[in-house]
């Protein structure tokens, strides 16, 4: 189909030249024949224009009026980002679940993080083994299930610390922290089933001063 559009004269026209030679076939434009030919012209440049516009509906960069349907079958709104604002942004969102491959290297939650516009380190740990481990470089581990915990550090200064002569005791907390709770949801959704994350909000860098100690609730995991 082509996706010049076509009036609804020119429609009318290409009807006229069907039309066969004589008396019965006026071509006056006032005559009822013309005028029924002008009304299927009509008829037919809407059904074109709907056409050319289902074109346009077949992809969802540039959907509109199907965008909704798009939206439905890739689970938009999403759980973890909520709903897209804006028509752009919501025909994005559609693109990148249609064509995400997924994965479980490290450079894919780093590009997973940094596509929600966030920076993270990660860290992944193992048991000490006598003979294997450096003791001054490997951490121990009092059980095996370590080596399926992994921690995910939220780089930037999301942590506001309580401090004397600023802060009101009482009111304010220890620790403040602006959780990524986007972030967490997809990352606890894209992680593997058999591994447990931890995600952080502190710099890393401060943690290895003295070493660094996590304690998983239920699991019995102690690192450092």
């Amino acid at each position: 189909m082509s996706r010049v559009r076509l009036t609804a004269e020119d429609y009318a026209a290409q009807l006229r030249q069907l039309l066969p030679q004589g008396w019965a076939w006026p071509d006056d434009p006032g005559a009822v024949l013309q005028r029924l030919l002008a009304g299927f012209g009509g008829a037919l440049s809407r059904t074109h224009d709907r056409a050319l516009a289902l074109l346009r509906e077949a992809h969802p960069e540039t959907a509109l009026e199907l965008l909704p349907e798009w939206e439905r079958e890739v689970g938009e709104p999403d759980d973890c980002a909520g709903p897209a604002q804006g028509l752009q942004l919501r025909r994005q969102r559609v693109v990148q679940k249609l064509t995400a491959r997924g994965g479980q290297s490290r450079q894919f939650y780093v590009e997973l993080a940094a596509s929600l516009g966030y920076e993270i380190e990660i860290r992944e740990y193992r048991p000490f083994v006598c003979g294997l481990s450096q003791a001054a470089l490997d951490v121990l581990a009092g059980t095996a299930e370590v080596r399926f915990v992994w921690s995910v550090f939220v780089l930037g200064p999301r942590v506001t610390w309580f401090r004397a002569g600023a802060s009101q005791a009482g009111l304010d907390p220890l620790a403040r922290i602006d959780r990524a709770e986007d972030l967490e949801c997809m990352l606890q959704r894209a992680a593997p089933a058999h591994t447990l994350l931890i995600v952080g909000y502190t710099d890393p860098r401060l943690l290895e001063v003295g070493g660094v100690r996590l304690t998983v609730a239920g699991r019995g995991i102690r690192v450092g």
